[in-house]
């Protein structure tokens, strides 16, 4: 089978991939069952398709160069991918459960996902793929198939994207519960001299916000850790080493730390959507997966307003 105009063939990357988990093309040969002539053949073929070196070659041995490494994780997505196709068709014709594959920022493992799970299992008997990314990288998910739906905020691409609300949260600073602002009605700027923060990395819009307010105050911030995904920050916090900023729907999937939280000033708002590819066909399975994201996080908003009543 060949990929592209460029010549290349599928058993080649194959092969390829299969020499560098290996180790050597000996072990390659067992693993696919060929010859490793034929291993050596499809490498040789591969190298002279690409026009550059991929192994430096020493006795009966091929060590593989940086390039090698550098073009394996290409080959490691593509392969992949192809897989997924394979299977993909195998169960449409077949006529096997449809795999749901969702895709979203990783903290919503916590609560959300296990509960949307549950439902689709409930509601469809299907299976269920999760994909974890940033922000940014649920929409790619999605783009390059990887995902049927994806949880998100906006603001989002309407050329590309179609989605449904899922809710709105402002920023709320969580804590350990014995923290002193568990006497708080509200954590402001001036509340966090001398305090040690849990932070996310300072190219997210929030981390800007949050240490402008603290320096307009005239406070420079004692950070204890800086964190690259919602989530990692509960472990800190939940041992007492500082307290982190977040936003409602995101402390939400706390739970299971016992943390608190108390509205922060200034906030920003935040919208969050379920979404998947514009013109996407809906299957009946599909329905009912977003109608378990949309049930799911709606039974939560809820709560969460009933307690803040309270």
């Amino acid at each position: 089978m060949e990929l592209s105009h460029s010549g290349l063939k599928l058993r080649q990357l194959q092969v390829f991939r299969e020499v560098l988990r290996a180790g050597s093309t000996r072990r390659a040969a067992m693993a696919l069952g060929i010859s490793q002539p034929a291993i050596s053949q499809s490498v040789r073929q591969l190298e002279a398709t690409l026009g550059f070196p991929l192994f430096e070659r020493s006795s009966n041995r091929i060590l593989p160069l940086h390039k090698a490494w550098e073009l394996l994780r290409s080959v490691e997505l593509a392969l992949n991918a192809i897989e997924r196709l394979e299977a993909s068709i195998f169960a449409l014709k077949n006529e096997e459960r449809p795999r749901i594959g969702i895709a979203t920022p990783a903290v919503f493992g916590f609560v959300t996902l296990p509960k949307v799970v549950a439902a689709i299992r409930a509601q469809t008997g299907s299976n269920v793929r999760t994909i974890s990314g940033t922000y940014d990288q649920i929409g790619e998910h999605i783009l390059a198939g990887r995902a049927d739906l994806g949880i998100s905020r906006l603001p989002l691409d309407q050329r590309l994207f179609e989605w449904v609300p899922l809710g709105s949260a402002r920023n709320v600073c969580v804590f350990h519960p014995s923290h002193r602002f568990s006497q708080l009605s509200l954590v402001e700027a001036h509340d966090l001299a001398g305090e040690t923060i849990v932070d996310i990395d300072p190219h997210h819009a929030s981390h800007q916000m949050n240490m402008n307010a603290l320096r307009y105050e005239g406070i420079e911030p004692d950070i204890l850790v800086e964190y690259d995904s919602s989530g990692h920050e509960a472990g800190f916090v939940s041992a007492g080493l500082g307290v982190a900023i977040t936003n409602e729907i995101i402390a939400r999937e706390y739970a299971a730390f016992a943390l608190a939280s108390k509205p922060v000033e200034p906030s920003a708002l935040y919208h969050y959507v379920a979404l998947w590819q514009k013109g996407r066909v809906f299957s009946d399975a599909l329905k009912a997966s977003l109608d378990a994201i949309v049930s799911t996080f709606g039974s939560a908003v809820a709560s969460t307003a009933v307690r803040k009543r309270a």
